[in-house]
């Protein structure tokens, strides 16, 4: 199928460029490229004098960017994990002045749509679930060799299901049958383990979804990330994250809170000034989520939680 066969719907669009755009002049990240739905926005906010550099994993995204915005001079694309934020706003000479980091978390639309990347239990493809599919292991040869714990281990983790040692042992009797490489083999394995079906959700969503995670480092690169954009940022530079899962927004939740809140384990005794407590980030509003009109247009949005602070030191 063409790529123009799947289509992202951008979500929290208006309100994440908003919140993220305060110096037309400046140099901003799109962390999370997929296929441009924010970056276009931001360019369209930016002056002659702004710049965007985006990053992602998908050969595809890079691909679709650089024919989208072949002739925008204010945009360049970075191929990798937004866990290497550092070393590409160095490359830059721009580690400690980006004015602005915006990422936009998990998989997109024409991953998810799409059955040859693996992503999903909706139709049949082989099973993959890298978000960079030219590198690394995918879905089907961790599930070759994984031992039965380290499977349960990550259904249960990542994927917050319950059920995930029955799973791992379903998972590695069928594999003694016959290898698991396609993704309605690994539905029908899992959604068999699972003895209570809940009401309106497949029951291998929870293990897909925790597959995928792990296959991609997610969470590792998003804490990785995290801390990069802290010290990539600019005093005043703006941070603004959208994540789906409760996995994802805990962690950006407590890194929040943490750089709210400042040191906490100073000596007993001594008067404490709010000065001294090395707080480095203030948190902009309250978490927005998508709008009753916009989860209509978009139900893949229901899910989606934006959180924004600012660099104070």
């Amino acid at each position: 199928m063409t790529e123009e066969t799947y289509q992202h719907i951008t979500v929290l669009l208006d309100e994440a460029v908003n919140a993220l755009v305060e110096d037309r002049d400046g140099f901003y990240i799109d962390g999370t490229f997929g296929r441009g739905g924010h970056s276009s926005l931001i360019l369209n906010e930016l002056s002659d004098a702004g710049r965007l550099m985006a990053i992602d994993k998908d050969p595809e995204a890079i691909a679709h960017s650089q024919e989208r915005f072949a002739n925008e001079p204010r945009f360049e694309i970075a191929h990798g994990s937004f866990a290497q934020l550092d070393e590409f706003a160095q490359a830059r000479g721009k580690f400690g002045s980006v004015d602005g980091i915006l990422l936009d978390l998990g998989v997109s639309s024409p991953q998810l749509d799409d059955p040859e990347r693996g992503f999903s239990f909706q139709a049949d493809g082989p099973l993959d679930m890298r978000m960079d599919n030219t590198q690394g292991e995918s879905a089907a040869q961790w599930l070759a060799h994984a031992s039965e714990a380290e499977i349960a281990d990550v259904i249960f983790t990542y994927g917050e299901d319950k059920f995930g040692r029955r799973m791992a042992k379903a998972i590695v009797a069928a594999r003694q049958e016959a290898p698991i490489t396609t993704t309605a083999q690994l539905a029908k394995i899992v959604a068999d383990a699972n003895p209570a079906w809940e009401k309106g959700k497949h029951p291998a969503t929870r293990a897909f979804q925790a597959i995928r995670i792990h296959i991609n480092r997610e969470l590792q690169d998003l804490e990785d990330c995290l801390e990069h954009s802290l010290e990539a940022l600019k005093v005043g530079g703006r941070l603004v994250i959208i994540s789906f899962h409760s996995l994802e927004d805990r962690i950006v939740k407590r890194f929040i809170r943490k750089y709210v809140k400042g040191d906490e384990h100073l000596p007993p005794g001594i008067p404490i000034t709010d000065d001294m407590l090395n707080k480095r980030l203030k948190a902009v509003g309250k978490m927005s989520r998508a709008s009753a009109r916009e989860v209509d247009h978009n139900p893949r949005s229901r899910s989606a939680v934006m959180r924004v602070a600012t660099k104070l030191k």
